[in-house]
């Protein structure tokens, strides 16, 4: 014996709804393909039809079924032309006497390619439904005149109800998570009041959620009737999505009865081609409403589509234009503005209310300003975003857009420092600066008045081991905590937007401002050279002219020794200026033994220096094809950087080698290692960081030069710390030949 399937929601979800293989009871189903031959017919077509006769099932359609009706017979012709033409209208549904019976008729193409008809009994008289009609006239006028969502449902679901004679007409609008709130509501005084319950995505299943979509209006005249299975040539089941009498799954039978419901109808409200809410019509006896007012209900329900989706639309429209006018105004102040920081702190409140959130968190290159919330924990959310690996529960819009509403999505400990807020939004304007701006939600205590407990239970149904419906719509109440409201898709549209003109304002004054800043430092460097070298020569004559008191040989040393380090970091800024202009540094390139270069270096330092021990080990002639004086500057600033950050008491230890691949260059010093955080910066123009205590004079230029030459001689400068020493590495090509 085969073991029982496993019992999950999937199996409500692959129920095979639009293939019933059988129809509601009030009326009849033929399908015939384009040459007129009958391939299914439904089993009560003779005794419904009759005295008609019908063709047998692979017989072909002739003149003399139907009774010869002229008008049925002109139709069937009709639609069997159009057939064989995808692109054209069927014809409309006619109101036709077949044998003793009045019947709606209504022929279409199923997704096999088939003509199906349908012959639905008519239940009322050609004056009642004149009547109805006026009616649902004057319902599109007045839904035409509503401006609001709210009014045009409440409006909507009363109309419906006078019109239909139902005895509960509901109006429901779908969640981001396809459950759906009751927003209006018209019913018999008698009825208990669904209005304001929320409803589980899970009943309606997504097969079910696509038909809505695909049939606009479907009845279900009697939840008590046996349907009528339909005979067909070969087994294959006809597809009945577009069907009027399509016979109804047993799970929603089963549903319905739960409730007490013996007729329902549904209308579709279907905005920009999703299920966006729904009319929900119960009646507790059989009702059958007439094909000609139900298709008034379904103009009334396309009426109510488009009024919606226009609304819709202008409130996005209204929206947009105001992100716009803000997106603008916060990139003339970024451009206009000190700093980033300042600009888009000022616009703080704006952001809130643009997209609805309660505070805002904004960050770049380390400093950060925040909008109702502390800093410590504006702090601890910036650092939790900018490592992308504890941020994958967050969805991502864009790349540079992330979002999530659920406090669960954050670590344990952020989460305590945040509460209230939960609902993250975050732009990343600044990648390499670590620039983001934050928008929080507050969490969102809500009590849901469910229709009954929101989950299905797990037994045995009707049909087997399956989903059987909520056997209970008691109000069930529950209340959720650590979630935010979910960010909507406009909101992330206009998040997108904010952050593109945000990139396009901060990277207009980045660069303007390296311009500027370039500039500025080759000025700076050609002006200063001239009365620099003045001193300098002034120095020189103080230091050897003759002093009574023997301080004029002091002073002269001290100002050469300034102007000696002024000297260096002009240097330092002509080179920066040449590296950001694009004319990058200039090499002279000729053979030259490093073992020379950096012995003259280190008796230069051990002379200036001589407290400080530096061992050199290095082979007798290390040839190399460079630019001597730049790779000079190279040397020398490692050996200045180990000796103002390394253990005074410890040697510097110098290694110059020929390695397998390459000509290698050691320096190394003991001392702590340097801060991960600011390793990544390590090599960065103008830094700023706690290890330069002891070089404050410094512009933070050194390294980044020194990796500049190097990577211009084909090589590499890298850093490690090994054994409790830092170590600098300068690797250089080979000398060809």
């Amino acid at each position: 014996m085969p073991s029982e399937p496993t019992v999950t929601l999937d199996n409500c979800d692959r129920e095979p709804i639009h293939t019933p293989g059988a129809i509601q009871s009030h009326g009849v189903l033929l399908a015939f393909d384009a040459t007129g031959v009958l391939r299914q017919a439904s089993a009560n077509a003779a005794a419904l039809l009759a005295p008609c006769t019908l063709p047998a099932l692979g017989a072909a359609l002739e003149s003399g079924h139907f009774g010869s009706d002229e008008a049925l017979q002109a139709l069937l012709a009709e639609s069997l032309a159009t057939l064989a033409q995808p692109d054209a209208l069927m014809p409309l549904a006619q109101e036709l006497r077949v044998g003793e019976q009045l019947f709606d008729v209504v022929p279409h193409r199923s997704a096999e390619g088939l003509l199906i008809v349908e012959f639905e009994l008519q239940p009322m008289s050609a004056g009642q439904l004149t009547s109805f009609s006026l009616m649902a006239h004057r319902a599109m006028d007045k839904l035409k005149r509503l401006n609001s969502i709210d009014g045009l449902l409440a409006a909507t679901v009363t109309e419906v109800r006078q019109l239909t004679g139902f005895d509960r007409v509901m109006g429901y609008r779908f969640r981001h998570d396809d459950s759906g709130d009751v927003v209006a509501e018209a019913r018999t005084e008698a009825l208990e009041p669904f209005l304001g319950r929320r409803y589980p995505a899970s009943d309606i299943p997504a097969q079910a959620r696509r038909l809505y979509v695909v049939n606009t209006l479907r009845l279900i005249a009697d939840v008590t009737t046996t349907p009528v299975p339909v005979q067909a040539l070969s087994p294959d089941l006809l597809d009945m999505s577009g069907a009027i009498l399509r016979a109804v799954s047993p799970i929603h039978i089963e549903y319905l009865r739960n409730m007490g419901v013996a007729a329902s109808m549904s209308i579709s409200i279907v905005v920009d081609g999703r299920l966006w809410g729904l009319l929900a019509c119960h009646h507790y006896t059989p009702r059958r409403v007439p094909y000609a007012l139900r298709m008034a209900c379904d103009v009334i329900g396309q009426l109510l589509a488009s009024r919606v989706q226009s609304l819709l639309a202008g409130q996005r429209a209204d929206e947009l234009r105001t992100a716009s006018v803000l997106s603008t105004r916060i990139a003339e102040q970024v451009l206009q503005a000190d700093d980033t920081l300042s600009a888009l702190a000022a616009e703080a409140p704006a952001l809130c209310q643009l997209l609805h959130a309660g505070a805002v968190v904004i960050g770049e290159s380390g400093k950060l300003r925040a909008h109702g919330v502390d800093g410590a924990a504006a702090e601890a959310l910036l650092r939790w975003l900018s490592d992308r690996s504890t941020t994958a529960s967050l969805q991502a819009a864009r790349g540079d857009v992330l979002h999530g509403h659920d406090a669960a999505q954050m670590p344990a400990a952020l989460r305590a420092r945040l509460a209230p807020l939960c609902g993250v939004l975050a732009l990343r304007f600044d990648a390499a600066a670590d620039g983001w701006v934050v928008l929080l939600r507050p969490e969102q205590i809500e009590t849901i008045h469910w229709g009954g407990k929101p989950i299905k239970e797990y037994t045995p149904g009707p049909l087997g081991p399956r989903l059987t419906p909520r056997g209970s719509f008691e109000l069930w109440k529950e209340t959720v905590r650590g979630q935010a409201v979910p960010w909507t898709l406009l909101e992330l549209d206009l998040a997108t937007q904010l952050l593109d003109g945000l990139v396009r304002a901060h990277a207009a004054k980045l660069a303007e401002s390296i311009r500027l800043r370039t500039e500025l430092l080759a000025m700076l460097g050609h002006d200063l050279r001239d009365p620099l070298q003045s001193i300098t020569m002034a120095a020189h004559v103080l230091q050897r002219s003759p002093s009574g008191d023997g301080r004029g040989g002091e002073l002269g040393t001290r100002i050469r020794n300034s102007s000696g380090r002024m000297q260096r970091l002009i240097t330092q800024v002509l080179d920066l200026s040449r590296v950001k202009s694009g004319s990058g540094l200039q090499l002279d390139r000729r053979p030259t033994d490093l073992v020379a270069l950096a012995r003259d270096l280190i008796a230069e330092m051990r002379l200036a220096h001589p407290a400080r021990i530096v061992d050199f080990d290095a082979p007798p002639l290390l040839m190399a094809d460079v630019d001597a004086d730049r790779l000079a500057q190279v040397i020398s600033n490692l050996l200045s950087n180990a000796r103002h950050h390394g253990d005074q008491a410890q040697p510097i230890a110098v290694r110059l080698y020929n390695d397998s691949d390459a000509l290698r260059l050691r320096v190394a010093n003991a001392a702590q290692p340097i801060d991960p955080a600011f390793v990544p910066m390590l090599f960065d123009p103008f830094k700023r960081a706690a290890n330069r205590e002891r070089n404050r004079s410094g512009l933070g230029l050194g390294l980044y030069l020194a990796q500049q030459m190097t990577q211009g001689h084909g090589g590499t400068l890298a850093y490690a710390y090994e054994d409790g020493l830092v170590v600098f590495t300068v690797v250089l090509p080979k000398p060809k030949g």
